[in-house]
């Protein structure tokens, strides 16, 4: 009879290079050339002896596989929840720490007065940008390349954030669009974090949506229509509050384990929330 007792340590860290058919093939290797007497060598083997190993081998399938599935699953589920909070506590200590950066540009902006085209400018430069985050997302120079990004995003928000300044009761209105914004996202992602659904079927609504919204913004450029303005925003902010509960779902359920595009989308979210928000106050209190 060959008697092996398994290492369940051993068997953790084979695990984690082999798949479940190239273990058992391992071990039955190990079997076949440890647990036979040292004179023996395969090619004096009788077809009895092979017979005999070939059943307990078979023997031993279960055993071997039922332990195998034990480390599998109890160890997998740990190390993906390990994992998965190690990707939220990067993503929203950077996502505080870009929109901190975002608030001090936009200030620096609104102090030195950019005229309004100033924002658009710094809004198209930071989109070329975007490219180079995501391309530079895997690397050390990823987070540089972000907080490039997000400077440059509050910076294109000073003129706009002027503009309503100016307006009666533009401070509040302003403060109001920040609170709201904070509620939104705080609520959202709780919930999404609490619940632990997953939200990866609005995927394809909210790609729809996004593009229903960027062709109805350019048309309105050429309409000018205050009331088609106001339904963009509010269209906006839905898509906004679904992309907030779709990206937060991504990165739990492990479909985004780069914290650096997580908080790029998360980022995004918030901006357009925020600013769609802006729009409606303002358009409101007119």
């Amino acid at each position: 009879m060959i008697k092996k007792q398994l290492n369940r340590s051993a068997l953790t860290q084979l695990k984690s290079k082999y798949n479940r058919f190239e273990l058992f093939d391992y071990f039955a290797c190990l079997l076949i050339y440890k647990g036979l007497p040292k004179h023996i060598t395969l090619d004096r083997l009788s077809f009895s002896l092979i017979l005999e190993l070939t059943n307990e081998l078979s023997s031993f399938k279960g055993a071997l596989t039922m332990a195998f599935n034990q480390s599998y699953n109890t160890t997998r589920p740990v190390m993906s929840t390990i994992e998965t909070n190690k990707v939220l506590k990067n993503t929203y200590f950077l996502l505080a720490m870009t929109l901190a950066f975002s608030a001090v540009t936009a200030g620096i902006s609104m102090a030195m007065n950019l005229p309004y085209f100033m924002g658009l400018v710094f809004s198209l430069i930071a989109f070329g940008v975007l490219f180079v985050v995501n391309k530079k997302a895997d690397s050390a120079s990823g987070v540089a390349w972000v907080f490039v990004f997000t400077g440059l995003m509050g910076a294109g928000l000073g003129p706009m954030l002027n503009y309503y300044a100016a307006m009666p009761n533009g401070p509040m209105l302003i403060m109001q669009a920040l609170g709201s914004t904070a509620l939104i996202f705080f609520g959202l992602s709780a919930y999404a974090l609490t619940t632990k659904k997953d939200f990866s079927f609005m995927g394809g609504f909210l790609t729809v949506g996004l593009i229903v919204v960027i062709i109805a913004s350019l048309v309105n450029l050429f309409i000018g229509s205050s009331i088609t303005f106001m339904v963009i925003n509010a269209a906006v902010v839905l898509i906004m509050s679904g992309l907030i509960l779709f990206d937060t779902s991504r990165i739990i359920n492990g479909g985004e384990t780069n914290y650096i595009r997580a908080t790029v989308s998360l980022y995004l979210n918030v901006y357009n929330l925020f600013t769609s928000l802006l729009h409606l106050l303002g358009a409101s209190d007119d």
